[in-house]
């Protein structure tokens, strides 16, 4: 079962009636790196004018309800140096492989290829945060 599939089916567990607007805006979230509702919006209103703000508003919360998205990680991954296997992120490819890294993981492949590309040297990353 998709990642789209698992979350329209915990949506209707929800009683979330699924509407082409909400589909839409599934599809918008899963496929972009949207950083806040108003982007999401952007990108929906070019498709379908007559969506309104507080239909992305209202998705992203009933989202964020059934653990699908969350904001309060929607713009960074902060990592305490320990290598659990809680957080971290998921990484989708252009051929619909998906890789979940813990933060310890992500923490790694970061560092690697900042090491690669002259960033670092000796130094340990204790923050990323994602930017627009």
């Amino acid at each position: 079962m998709s990642r789209r599939d698992q979350i329209i089916e915990k949506l209707k567990e929800n009683g979330c009636r699924i509407t082409k607007q909400r589909l839409m805006l599934i599809d918008i979230i899963l496929e972009n790196d949207c950083t806040s509702c108003k982007e999401i919006f952007y990108i929906a209103s070019k498709t379908d004018n007559r969506i309104g703000v507080a239909t992305v508003y209202r998705m992203v919360n009933a989202l964020e309800e059934i653990g699908a998205i969350s904001r309060k990680n929607m713009y960074k991954i902060e990592y305490s140096g320990e290598d659990d296997e809680g957080g971290g992120c998921e990484i989708v490819l252009d051929d619909h492989t998906t890789c979940h890294l813990s933060k310890g993981k992500w923490n790694r492949v970061v560092r690697e290829g900042l090491k690669r590309c002259g960033y670092l040297k000796d130094q340990k990353v204790t923050k990323i945060t994602m930017q627009k």
